[in-house]
């Protein structure tokens, strides 16, 4: 049985920003979940009605409890396309893709106190299945961190172009 859903958000979904808020004396962290795809995901199957139902539920604990920043599946790679980048040329290719082991069918964008804390809200999800990866997002302080003068120009217009993006998607 097929079952990677169409992860739409339900409720109220909390924007990604450059620095997400944390609370009074807690450090918070972003990690990309990636739902991997399968043979059926690659045909364009859709989930069940019980599945989508499931994901729903799920996703909304997960925006209540203040965890999910965003979430959606992603169409079939055949309606996709890959750009590569080599010796300063690019190179597109058409999907759909042959490796659907190295395929992302969805993702969500979470906001945790710890990778511990994204394992355990993961592992909750309503799977039988299917492989998810979990990577953590980088953070600017992260840059800072590893050597990057916070006065780097990418590191200082970032916040500004985020707050920007998305008052344009709101538009």
């Amino acid at each position: 049985m097929w079952v990677e859903a169409s992860i739409q958000p339900v409720g109220t979904v909390r924007l990604p920003s450059a620095n997400p808020p944390a609370e009074e004396g807690h450090t918070t962290m972003r990690f990309m979940v990636l739902v991997k795809a399968t043979a059926a995901s690659e045909a364009g199957a859709m989930p069940t009605e019980e599945m989508l139902n499931a994901m729903g539920r799920f996703n909304e604990e997960m925006v209540k409890a203040g965890v999910m920043l965003d979430g959606n599946g992603l169409q079939a790679s055949s309606k996709g396309a890959r750009i590569t980048f080599s010796g300063g040329k690019q190179t597109v290719i058409d999907g759909p893709f042959t490796e659907t082991k190295e395929l992302v069918a969805g993702y969500w964008l979470i906001q945790v106190k710890s990778k511990e804390e994204a394992i355990e809200w993961i592992k909750r999800a309503p799977f039988s299945d299917e492989e998810i990866e979990i990577r953590q997002v980088f953070e600017l302080s992260d840059f800072v961190d590893g050597g990057v003068s916070p006065d780097n120009e990418a590191l200082r217009n970032e916040p500004g172009l985020i707050a920007q993006a998305h008052k344009l998607k709101n538009a």
